[in-house]
């Protein structure tokens, strides 16, 4: 399986800007995100790709976690988890089973969360120069 890389390292860390996730998820036909709030407070974002979308350069039969961002002081609250609890319930509601997505390692990635989540190596890396690992959480 071939997918669009998830993250993007540079000097804003490991995830693309939310300018660059709108845009992109607005040029997908098999996008759908979300705004993450913490009652009035904007706290994050999440991307989800479903399908196979050849114009947006994603190649996965379904769904993939394409951006999950928490904001910093939001961050080790419980956000992140809850969102991919929430994404969880939206694909059970649609009969998939599974969920993918890739991060790039290193120094203050995001493994040991998607880990602490459920999600397991593919075996498979992504990317460019397949910097990422792409890992999937199964769920029935």
């Amino acid at each position: 399986m071939r997918t669009q890389r998830n993250t993007v390292r540079g000097a804003a860390g490991f995830v693309a800007d939310n300018g660059t996730s709108i845009a992109e998820g607005f040029c997908s036909n098999s996008a759908w995100f979300r705004a993450v709030y913490a009652d009035e407070t904007l706290a994050g974002f999440v991307m989800v790709h479903i399908g196979s979308d050849w114009d947006d350069g994603i190649e996965c039969p379904g769904a993939y976690l394409w951006r999950l961002m928490i904001a910093g002081p939001f961050q080790g609250l419980g956000f992140g988890r809850r969102v991919v609890g929430k994404v969880v319930e939206e694909l059970r509601a649609q009969g998939m089973k599974e969920l993918y997505t890739s991060y790039g390692e290193g120094p203050g990635g995001p493994e040991a969360f998607y880990r602490r989540l459920g999600f397991e190596p593919t075996g498979g890396t992504l990317g460019d120069d397949d910097e990422e690992l792409e890992v999937v959480l199964k769920f029935s």
